[in-house]
């Protein structure tokens, strides 16, 4: 995920397949709590430290490595992914331990960050049409969340647990492009260019 204007030397080597792998365990670590069959203090411990260091570490190492690399665009997006996974972490581990984290705090927070991911989402739109889906993922779950949240009704919660486990398959898809690709030297998983392009600088005079 370069700055689609400029390409500056990078530090390190691209980060960001690292950081969709973390997603992905994340998801895969969350997806039999989120259909239901899994809900015991033992599975959400489990997965409460799966979420802390895939989900979290991988994709806060991701945002720091794309800031070094002067990607703004990409360390924003995975050091506030990172974050959302620490808070992940704590709730499952709040919830293991009989602390139901305030339902009314959690709906104002993913009312946030829908804003937050939805303008994240038209800004992939700059790189790929698979980025954009992969984001346009993420926007769906919040709104599920956050009607299921208003209603006060758990009817979505298939519909979001389905999300997840197409959330973790997206970013292996991605991941396994951006790192397979290039070693084959063709391709091995498609990766569509942008869905629009940015606007030319303006001509000096």
């Amino acid at each position: 995920m370069e700055n689609a204007h400029t390409l500056p030397q990078p530090v390190f080597a691209e980060p960001t397949p690292m950081g969709l792998i973390g997603l992905a365990v994340g998801c895969t670590a969350l997806a039999p709590i989120a259909f239901g069959v899994a809900l015991t203090p033992a599975a959400l411990k489990t997965a409460a430290m799966l979420c802390l260091l895939f989900g979290g570490g991988c994709q806060f190492l991701a945002g720091v490595m794309n800031f070094a690399n002067k990607n703004l665009y990409g360390g924003t997006l995975f050091t506030t992914f990172a974050f959302n996974w620490v808070m992940n972490w704590w709730m499952l581990t709040a919830m293991a331990n009989g602390l139901m984290p305030d339902h009314y705090v959690l709906v104002s927070l993913d009312c946030c960050f829908l804003v937050i991911f939805a303008a994240m989402t038209y800004g992939f739109g700059f790189f790929s049409g698979l980025l954009f889906l992969f984001l346009l993922v993420i926007d769906l779950m919040y709104v599920f969340k956050i009607i299921g949240g208003i209603l006060y009704t758990s009817a979505f919660a298939p519909v979001i647990a389905c999300l997840t486990v197409a959330l973790g398959l997206l970013a292996l898809w991605i991941a396994f492009a951006l790192l397979l690709n290039p070693v084959a030297g063709r391709r091995l998983f498609w990766f569509p260019g942008p869905l629009y392009n940015a606007a030319p600088p303006p001509q000096k005079a």
